[in-house]
């Protein structure tokens, strides 16, 4: 199988400088929205990645599609890289300046651009947060359902296809999102895709861009499906003797066709580290957090059927929770668990993985895997989306420990490698980025690659989209 990327370099890549005349007339149109200091180059230089790479040369402040089209025209001109840049939650390396240039900076594109309840549709810019845009629409009686955990730009998600807890019932960023407005690589404006529910109308550039990682485009509005708030939620959180005994519940309920709305898995590292962050009192095994929507009457069914196949499974311990604070603080455990799991080992940097497979190898991929970090000796957090087969392994490392860095990558290695085996994917939600690049021949074949090479050169001929990023 291909490696990964090696464990303490990136690839040689040649740093592209942005030519004074570039720099004197992004300054002229931007003013002090165009920044070469280094603090704010810096900021923009590093995501949740385990990569250090050295900051863009330059860091605009974009706030309409126009700004994003005189950029990209100037970068087109000079053949200078643009990196798209959301809030920085990546975990792949997708925003780091592996080629320098220019990092266009779409956080203050926050508008709600227009609202369609009837319609179930809304269209925002790409700086828009997916908490900013539910707190914006809930007069509508209207939500918008993925949530990757992170409060991540909704550009950002569309990049990368994200999901997150709620994908086993709503699915992913690719069935949510309806249509684009683009700026390519030349700077021309374009618009994929309409506000009605399908179409047949020539090839699917949505779907196309959606995924991309800005290696095609930048995303300058998006329109979006949003759902009816449901008539009742409920949230449980229940523990078992162990995780292989919390992801066989999961996988009956699944078989059984439960349409749950959301079924996370927290291992017992996990647990002890939100509770130490949190303070929130939780029994330290694993556990799975579970949420139930629809009417009064379904929501009791389906969680009367959830609660008797974890009885079988030896869950105990349920807490339910049906008002909006009670929930909120079930599932802080989850939207912290990134974060709290940091804390464990101060000063480290976590390798992540977010392998999906099919919902019957799930137990198998997940015990093997744990087996394997548990005998390492490797401190470790696992989380998992397994209501859609998706989990996600932390390995925690001193950054200036090569050893540790070359045991995590070989851990991942071997991870991904099961996954590929049953059927799985290398990346659920994450994407490719830098960290997933050696995979992707695997898991799709040579055939395949070349064609996405073959894409990217015709759309992109001077290679100044995010560059270096997918594949080399």
């Amino acid at each position: 199988m291909n490696a990964p990327l090696p464990s303490h370099v990136l690839p040689p890549m040649e740093r592209r400088p942005v030519p004074p005349a570039m720099h004197e007339a992004l300054k002229a149109r931007f003013g002090d929205r165009c920044s070469s200091a280094l603090a704010v180059r810096e900021q923009h230089g590093r995501d949740e990645s385990p990569f250090d790479v050295p900051p863009p040369e330059l860091v605009v402040y974009c706030e309409s599609t126009e700004d994003v089209a005189f950029v990209v025209k100037l970068a087109d001109a000079h053949a200078v890289p643009v990196i798209p840049f959301g809030v920085g939650s990546s975990l792949e390396g997708h925003l780091l300046a592996v080629q320098g240039g220019v990092s266009l900076d779409l956080s203050r594109m926050q508008k709600i651009v227009s609202l369609q309840p009837d319609d179930l549709t809304v269209t925002v810019q790409p700086g828009v947060t997916r908490t900013q845009l539910n707190n914006e629409i809930r007069h509508s009686g209207l939500f918008f359902p993925i949530d990757p955990g992170a409060d991540a730009s909704l550009g950002g998600m569309a990049a990368t296809r994200a999901s997150g807890t709620n994908a086993v019932r709503y699915g992913t960023m690719r069935e949510n999102v309806l249509g684009l407005t683009v700026v390519t690589p030349q700077g021309e404006v374009i618009r994929t895709g309409t506000r009605a529910r399908k179409s047949s109308a020539g090839y699917d550039l949505t779907r196309l861009m959606v995924g991309s990682e800005g290696t095609l485009g930048v995303m300058t509005e998006i329109t979006l499906r949003l759902y009816p708030l449901p008539e009742a939620v409920l949230a449980a959180v229940c523990t078992f003797p162990s995780v292989d005994a919390a992801v066989r519940t999961t996988i009956q309920v699944i078989q059984l066709g439960v349409p749950i709305a959301r079924c996370e898995l927290l291992d017992a590292n996990t647990v002890r580290a939100v509770n130490q962050r949190d303070k929130l009192g939780l029994t330290e095994a694993p556990m799975l957090l579970m949420e139930f929507h629809g009417s009064d009457a379904a929501v009791a069914e389906q969680s009367a059927t959830v609660q008797t196949i974890a009885d079988e499974l030896g869950g105990q311990g349920f807490e339910w929770a049906t008002t909006p604070e009670a929930r909120t603080r079930l599932w802080t455990a989850r939207h912290h668990a990134y974060l709290s799991a940091l804390q464990m080992k101060p000063g480290c940097r976590a390798v992540t993985t977010d392998t999906c497979v099919p919902i019957s190898r799930l137990a198998d991929c997940i015990n093997e895997s744990v087996a394997e970090v548990e005998a390492s000796g490797l401190p470790y957090f696992l989380v998992g989306h397994v209501g859609d087969g998706n989990f996600h392994m932390g390995y925690l490392i001193d950054p200036n420990l090569p050893a540790e860095r070359e045991l995590a990558e070989q851990l991942n290695h071997r991870l991904v490698q099961r996954a590929l085996a049953v059927g799985g994917t290398c990346t659920g939600e994450h994407g490719v980025g830098l960290h997933k690049m050696g995979f992707l021949v695997e898991e799709t074949g040579a055939g395949a690659v070349s064609m996405m090479r073959a894409l990217k050169q015709a759309l992109d001929p001077k290679n100044i989209m995010n560059p270096g990023k997918i594949f080399s």
